[in-house]
């Protein structure tokens, strides 16, 4: 595995660059996990605050100790910690920007889950004629930002499918048919969606980290 990026560092916390691809806890079927792969890196034990799926790149809070690990759950459960994320998708949302309130059902539990979105650019992709497809097929895409107000698990990816809008890469929640046509056409291996910046209290101030999301095509 390739080093993990950090950011920033404390006597608390590491802020860190996840890649995509990569597990962030251990379990049946998962090799390399990065709570893992990152104590190995440090030379410590580490403790997650917050996850991102395992396809989702971008930021990450990682503590380095219990202590830490409590402190910082409850700075981001109290939402003292401002989580934006950018992706792009299939088709395009039915207003510029809005809110996403939509219940999701977890463990047999419906909870609420609130998402923020800013759609940044809408624009089309035609793809040439092919052996498999003779017409030409021009796809819409939309990149959005997206700022959590809750923190379900596949929040993002499961309100954008519901209101026609899936992520591009995205094989569970997503569209299966153009996710095939676009790792051809495009080479886009991974999804699409990154954790891009997060805004945390550090020394009695809030303190902003973002960092770029290079995707494989021309907007």
């Amino acid at each position: 595995m390739k080093e993990i990026p950090v950011l920033y560092e404390n006597e608390e916390i590491y802020i860190i660059n996840k890649p995509t691809g990569i597990s962030v806890q251990g379990g049946q079927g998962i090799s390399h996990p990065l709570d893992e792969e990152f104590a190995k890196m440090t030379g410590q034990k580490v403790y997650l605050v917050h996850r991102l799926d395992k396809d989702t790149s971008g930021l990450m809070i990682i503590a380095k100790n219990p202590k830490a690990a409590s402190k910082w759950t409850k700075l981001i459960s109290s939402k003292q910690v401002q989580k934006e994320y950018v992706t792009y998708c299939f088709g395009k949302l039915n207003k510029p920007k809005g809110i996403i309130n939509d219940n999701l059902v977890q463990h047999g539990e419906t909870k609420n889950a609130v998402t923020e979105y800013l759609v940044e650019k809408v624009f089309d992709v035609t793809f040439p004629p092919s052996e498999t497809s003779p017409d030409a097929k021009t796809i819409t895409i939309s990149k959005i930002h997206l700022l959590l107000q809750t923190g379900r698990m596949h929040q993002i990816r499961i309100h954008l499918s519901k209101n026609n809008c899936p992520i591009i890469g995205d094989d569970q929640h997503g569209n299966f048919k153009l996710n095939k046509l676009v790792k051809k056409e495009l080479k886009i291996k991974n999804m699409l969606l990154c954790s891009k910046k997060l805004t945390v209290p550090l020394d009695g101030r809030k303190k902003a980290f973002e960092i770029d999301f290079e995707v494989p095509f021309e907007i």
